[in-house]
């Protein structure tokens, strides 16, 4: 059951990214290629996290954590990942195609993180499986989003395309980062500010999503 519990969350998050493809569906093939990449990131992250934590020894802060051991690699391998699965693909023939394969492979990623920590043996349990379902499944989904309209602007023109790579990670990092470091702070501030950033978050991501949904060149079949 917890299994399920984990999955359910990135599903969810599958099946909307889909839905909002409205104009000119991706292949079933560089779908799933998109989710198995995410799944792959994990088998990369963690044994990456675990190297660069012996190679160098920390004290371990929210500081450090969000900013460095989390965000930074995890969103760091997920650009890598994404960018040779997409770049040169002829099916990334329009802006949005980069916001649908971002979300596929970090809720791909997520899926497996989310596994890992529902079914854990200390740190898991049904609270921890509802949290995440509310917070850190969607919050992968939604730097996704981020990460994918970058890596649309910088393929289509729209934008200096160097600018546009460097944003297509340095904007998911920083979001990421912040968004573990105000969870990880006890303060009550700091849950003011993580509210806004998820209010900003979800406004963003559906606003970056229908921005290139009225972009998308195959649009005129639907409504000429």
């Amino acid at each position: 059951m917890l299994v399920e519990l984990a999955a359910a969350p990135a599903a969810a998050g599958l099946f909307f990214m889909y839905v909002k493809d409205k104009y000119e569906k991706e292949p079933w093939r560089m779908l799933l290629l998109g989710l198995l990449f995410g799944l792959y990131t994990a088998a990369v992250i963690y044994p990456l996290g675990r190297w660069l934590e012996w190679r160098f020894p920390h004290e371990e802060t929210p500081l450090y954590t969000a900013f460095l051991s989390s965000a930074g690699v995890e969103e760091g391998v997920k650009f890598l990942f994404l960018f040779f699965l997409t770049w040169l693909n002829r099916n990334f023939n329009e802006p949005l195609d980069g916001i649908v394969y971002a979300v596929f492979l970090s809720l791909g990623f997520a899926w497996v993180e989310n596994i890992v920590y529902v079914t854990h043996p200390v740190l898991g349990g049904y609270e921890t499986a509802l949290v995440r379902a509310a917070l850190s499944v969607p919050g992968h989904g939604l730097f996704g989003v981020q990460m994918g309209y970058h890596l649309g602007r910088a393929k289509f023109g729209m934008g200096n395309c160097a600018g546009q790579l460097f944003l297509a990670f340095a904007a998911p990092y920083l979001l990421h980062a912040l968004y573990n470091f105000f969870l990880l702070e006890k303060d009550g501030a700091y849950w003011l500010c993580f509210a806004v950033l998820e209010f900003w978050l979800w406004g963003m991501g559906f606003w970056r999503i229908r921005q290139f949904q009225q972009a998308s060149p195959f649009r005129c079949k639907f409504i000429c």
